[in-house]
């Protein structure tokens, strides 16, 4: 029998295997061809668009290349490799190995043998993140029109289901530093549309299992009645939205304050809220950071870094950075200890900056003082008559 007919047993039994469901990979070695640098093919089945495919792995001796085909095209591909420059080739099902060799004298032999692999590999393209939420059987995904009614996101929907994910990712951790049951209540300062506020419920209790009542306060009457309509479909029995404002909702029992994006002293008002009520963690994004800059641009006062404020864009980022850098101080002055990173960086969230405080029995006890002094320098320095969040408390 010549090498054409064993390849056409091998290419015949790669087409059973695929229709079977029992393809694990193919493996071509050996390469004797006219291409620089190649020294092995791997291949195995992929899903692209809900299309079956065959991804080659082109390995060169100083990088890979990966191209992907369909199972009519891939097939007749490794046909054509073992024709032309591969002597061996290894068929791997979940039943047997099947493996065609040329061997040095040119006799050909094609031999099976146990089958290396019990399991089918997954076929999805790329490696699957784990995340915490996923987006398969959860209804309020569906609703807020973030996934169809099979669970899969929608395209336009991408950006915001990965800002959902990075956000409960950011909260499980602080969660994590935290006494376990810690979180009896939590409040949502301006959860808008809700995409957050169900998120954080459905990993409360989803996955922690907690018996956590969630509320979201949001001033826009249309979204709290679309909000609660979504919570009701969902069965979320603990999860409800309130009409107001964040200065005006009694947060005295909140074990977890959230506000994102409130804008200029509203994230003051969130930050008061929390540390009047003694909660364990609070969590701002603040926003438009404007009552600090209309103090540093009245006063104008002449310090070292006079030579960039004069231009607004700095001048802005500036007021950012000492606006958020006093409320820190703020925070660790009334017992939290404090975190400032990146939240999410995207086109539909610029402003990405989170202040976290998280209560810590005793920390900076023993740093009021200090803490009072670096305030009133940070003040003098930059020429602030005052920082909203200093006078609510009555700090100054």
């Amino acid at each position: 029998m010549g090498v054409s007919e064993y390849i056409k047993q091998f290419t015949k039994a790669l087409k059973e295997c695929v229709d079977a469901a029992t393809f694990v990979k193919i493996s071509l070695g050996n390469y004797k061809g006219a291409e620089e640098a190649l020294k092995q093919i791997l291949i195995r089945k992929v899903v692209i668009k809900r299309d079956d495919k065959l991804a080659f792995t082109y390995r060169y001796k100083t990088r890979d290349v990966v191209k992907n085909y369909a199972i009519n095209e891939a097939v007749d591909l490794i046909a054509d490799y073992l024709e032309k420059g591969f002597k061996i080739g290894t068929l791997f099902t979940t039943e047997k190995d099947l493996i065609l060799e040329e061997l040095n004298n040119g006799k050909v032999v094609l031999r099976e043998t146990t089958a290396s692999a019990k399991e089918v590999p997954s076929a999805g393209h790329d490696k699957e993140k784990t995340r915490l939420i996923k987006p398969d059987s959860k209804s309020y995904l569906t609703e807020l029109k973030i996934t169809d009614a099979d669970g899969k996101v929608f395209k336009n929907a991408q950006d915001k289901f990965r800002q959902i994910n990075h956000y409960i990712e950011i909260l499980s951790s602080l969660i994590k530093e935290l006494p376990a049951g810690t979180i009896k209540k939590v409040a949502d300062m301006g959860s808008g549309k809700g995409y957050l506020t169900f998120a954080l419920y459905d990993y409360l209790h989803s996955v922690l299992k907690l018996e956590s009542e969630v509320v979201g306060v949001e001033y826009r009457q249309d979204m709290v009645d679309l909000c609660n309509q979504v919570a009701e479909k969902s069965s979320f029995a603990q999860l409800n939205f309130v009409q107001g404002t964040i200065e005006d909702y009694n947060a005295d029992d909140v074990n977890l304050l959230i506000a994102l994006h409130a804008c200029d002293t509203a994230t003051d008002d969130a930050i008061f809220k929390g540390i009047k009520a003694n909660a364990e963690l609070i969590v701002v994004a603040p926003c438009c950071h404007k009552q600090i800059r209309r103090e540093i641009e009245q006063n104008k006062v002449k310090n070292d870094v006079s030579f960039l404020t004069k231009y607004g864009i700095f001048l802005e980022r500036q007021a950012e950075m000492v606006t958020d850098g006093i409320r820190a101080l703020i925070l660790e002055y009334f017992g939290y200890k404090t975190k400032v990173f990146e939240f999410i960086s995207d086109a539909h969230t610029p402003k990405n900056v989170l202040v976290v405080g998280i209560k810590s029995k005793g920390h900076g006890a023993e740093r009021k003082e200090e803490i009072l002094q670096k305030i009133k320098a940070s003040k003098e320095y930059f020429g602030i008559g005052y920082h909203h969040l200093e006078r609510l408390l009555e700090l100054s």
